[in-house]
């Protein structure tokens, strides 16, 4: 009997890449988003597979459905996206986390929740290791996610403790690739957007700010080999590239991949950027006998590609986002 899969916030950058795998192991994929933030050009290609259907709908509202398995990643994933509105944020990392768990345990299906790095705010303990417990500013400007995406573990977490809901937490590190949006102000997009327009590229400090960069084909490998570890793996597991880089070292690697003459210029960094990001991936390799594949450099080539196909005249980067 084929296996039935909800992939909420299906249409983003993470989630039409899940998508597309699921339908390669022959699952059925119900693709559900509300569309603002993504899109239905990542999933066009999907749309004539009749094992893949998508429905328009906001995660914050109940979801009648019957599937048997849930992929929650409804929730804007940049600072440009998730600052425009803070509250519909917020509501949609815990009102949609109520409703997919609501759901998963009317149905009895195992439920996977995309948190995220920035639940451990600006790190005190380099890398981050899962008992980490973070340094989060509950009240900043980026706090409508990295409280959101805390306040949804805690609520994972809830369900299976007190329903033996079978739950999978999983902390995603910065991941780049093609089907990124050019103006949603992460760093790997702004760089070549700015690399390939021959524009100053814009960098949030002095450049020496951390992070780890991991390809999109390596993380949905392990959020599927995580999907598919034992029940009583619950997480919260990181899922990234360990290999860590400054903002000026990515700046420099685009500027040479890309033949570009950007010039490096930098603005004031924006409040409660983190100074370091890098996981620690033990657990993974225990676990999962995960790791990425991908170095930095091969991954930038294929992104750099797509963003070569895109239409030049699509909006600039903004200069807000720091250096996510």
């Amino acid at each position: 009997m084929t296996t039935r899969a909800l992939v909420t916030g299906g249409a983003g950058f993470l989630g039409s890449h899940l998508s597309e795998r699921l339908l390669a192991e022959g699952r059925d994929v119900l693709c559900v988003d509300n569309l603002y933030t993504g899109s239905k050009k990542n999933i066009e290609h999907l749309l004539a597979n009749p094992r893949f259907e998508f429905m328009r709908h906001d995660v914050t509202f109940p979801l009648y459905v019957e599937v048997d398995e849930i992929y929650n990643l409804a929730c804007p994933a940049s600072p440009v996206h998730y600052q425009r509105d803070p509250v519909q944020t917020i509501k949609t990392s815990i009102l949609g986390a109520v409703n997919v768990l609501g759901l998963a345990k009317r149905l009895k299906v195992p439920v996977l929740q995309a948190s995220t790095s920035e639940v451990y705010g600006d790190p005190e303990i380099h890398p981050q290791t899962e008992d980490y417990w973070g340094r989060v500013n509950p009240i900043g400007i980026r706090s409508c996610y990295d409280e959101g995406k805390r306040a949804a573990e805690t609520l994972f977490f809830d369900y299976h403790r007190q329903h033996d809901l079978d739950i999978k937490v999983m902390r995603i590190f910065n991941t780049y690739g093609p089907r990124m949006d050019p103006a949603d102000g992460r760093v790997v997009s702004n760089f070549i957007v700015q690399a390939l327009r021959g524009d100053d590229i814009t960098i949030y400090g002095d450049g020496s700010q951390t992070r780890s960069f991991c390809y999109v084909d390596d993380l949905i490998e392990g959020m599927v080999s995580f999907m598919r570890s034992d029940r009583d793996f619950v997480g919260p597991v990181n899922i990234g590239n360990p290999g860590e880089f400054t903002m000026l070292q990515l700046a420099q690697e685009v500027i040479r991949l890309t033949g570009s003459t950007s010039q490096v210029v930098h603005l004031p960094l924006p409040q409660d950027d983190p100074r370091q990001r890098q996981p620690d991936i033990t657990l993974a390799r225990a676990k999962l006998g995960w790791e990425p594949q991908t170095q930095l450099a091969a991954g930038l080539e294929r992104t750099i590609a797509y963003f070569r196909g895109l239409d030049r005249r699509a909006k600039s980067p903004t200069d807000v986002s720091g250096n996510s």
